[in-house]
């Protein structure tokens, strides 16, 4: 399929592999630079079917086309950008696990009760509540996968927030 839509598309023979890779996690797709091969999440086939799998390997022949050119292969590129738009190949996909269900951590300031939902720790030594100032403090970690129902329901609810 990648040979195909690089021959169709871009108007150059793709020479490597392209091949899906089970440990991907938080990205669509990738085009590994030292050896030029595509990895694609398995992931996105599953939940979004083959035309979010056509999206990233169209993205990452992006990257891979101009990379063997000797251009500007980055997301920053102004190469990138315009390949990227003659293409129609998507600056993004869509995300497998929405920002509610990927939240561990959830902060409240002392001061004004403000919550905040988080997918990463931070550092409650450093931070500080956006609205008054005041010292967050961690209400709940979630670690457990059962927890997922209860989060959402919790969560949706931190999104309004209380003073």
């Amino acid at each position: 399929m990648t040979e195909y839509i690089s021959i169709t598309v871009f108007e150059r023979p793709f020479k490597h592999s392209a091949y899906f890779n089970k440990r991907l996690r938080t990205t669509g797709g990738r085009y590994i630079l030292n050896t030029h091969n595509i990895e694609i999440n398995e992931k996105q086939y599953d939940a979004f079917g083959e035309n979010a799998v056509i999206d990233i390997i169209k993205h990452e022949l992006c990257h891979y086309h101009l990379h063997i050119q000797g251009k500007g292969y980055k997301h920053r590129d102004k190469d990138f950008k315009v390949l990227s738009s003659q293409t129609g190949s998507p600056r993004f996909c869509s995300a497998i696990e929405s920002y509610e269900d990927r939240v561990r951590y959830i902060y409240k300031c002392s001061n004004c009760g403000a919550k905040y939902a988080r997918i990463r720790k931070v550092n409650i030594n450093k931070m500080f509540c956006g609205h008054c100032k005041g010292k967050l403090i961690e209400k709940n970690v979630f670690k457990n996968v059962n927890l997922i129902k209860k989060r959402v329901e919790n969560i949706n609810s931190l999104f309004i927030m209380n003073h």
